[in-house]
């Protein structure tokens, strides 16, 4: 069983954090799976990792559901949990070419369970259809339609790429020294004249509760109003960083924790939607 753990935690721990949106879910997820497997009779065993990411997905399945609820009753927009990437051989250390960007795990919101799961099977994992139906127990028809509905609902075109874009440290780096000199001009040149920003603060502290749109009022925001909200307030420090697989710029207060991390999406060499999570829940795991 410590030899199963030690190769497929990893790919477990992708799985389900792209389908729950979570860092301690699917920590979670992968433990239980591993306590419930350990009472697996071994003839059960002989082809673990489809087994093991059945048992997965199944219980993030599970999970998902009732969190829909939860996300209904959540203050302001809900963001899916940034996660930090580490450079050992922790469960945290994911590689890159196993992740959707994080623009397109908000996306994911917009799916149900079995598209949601369908397509991270498929396009960050993998998965052949023949392996994804036996998953899935459905049929390979079945799991094709739901891939193609899960790419229609998130306006995806065939040749979108839906990994880390491997130019985003540069346009993030312009961004924050934008920020950083308060330049509205060389802002506004960074950004897509129909971005969109959403904020995700849980109501535990300031950040807007409606999404902002438009070139100039997500300018106006960024150099304005985050710092009425104490965002660059005296002793809090900005800098780059890599989550999810991608350029970022954290936010840390004088005690050095972070308590926020701005996350992007970019068509044309533009941003076009700017992600920010204040949520002190989950901003714990990032150091």
């Amino acid at each position: 069983m410590q030899d199963l753990y030690k190769q497929y935690k990893k790919l477990l721990f992708k799985l389900a954090y792209q389908l729950t949106g979570s860092v301690s879910d699917a920590e979670d997820a992968v433990q239980d799976v591993f306590v419930k497997v350990h009472d697996v009779p071994r003839e059960r065993l002989t082809q673990p990792k489809a087994f093991l990411c059945k048992m997965v997905t199944n219980h993030c399945k599970d999970m998902m559901k009732s969190a829909r609820k939860q996300r209904e009753e959540y203050y302001g927009e809900w963001l899916p949990e940034p996660f930090l990437m580490l450079n050992d051989d922790s469960t945290e250390a994911l590689e890159r070419d196993d992740l959707l960007s994080y623009g397109m795990l908000v996306l994911l919101e917009n799916l149900t369970t079995s598209e949601r799961a369908v397509f991270i099977l498929r396009e960050a994992l993998g998965f052949n259809y023949n392996e994804i139906a036996e998953l899935m127990e459905k049929s390979e028809v079945s799991c094709r339609k739901l891939f193609s509905r899960a790419s229609a609902k998130m306006g995806r075109i065939s040749d979108e790429p839906v990994q880390i874009h491997p130019e985003s440290q540069q346009w993030v780096h312009g961004f924050m020294g934008a920020l950083k000199k308060g330049n509205m001009d060389q802002l506004l040149s960074l950004l897509d004249q129909d971005v969109v920003l959403v904020a995700d603060g849980g109501g535990k502290v300031v950040a807007t509760v409606h999404p902002v749109v438009s070139r100039e009022r997500v300018g106006r925001y960024l150099l304005g109003g985050m710092r009425k909200a104490a965002m660059f307030g005296e002793g809090t420090t900005v800098e780059m960083g890599e989550v999810n697989g991608e350029a970022a710029i954290l936010l840390r207060s004088e005690d050095s924790a972070v308590n926020g991390v701005l996350l992007f999406h970019f068509e044309d060499g533009k941003i076009h939607n700017i992600y920010i999570v204040r949520n002190p829940d989950k901003l714990g795991h990032i150091f």
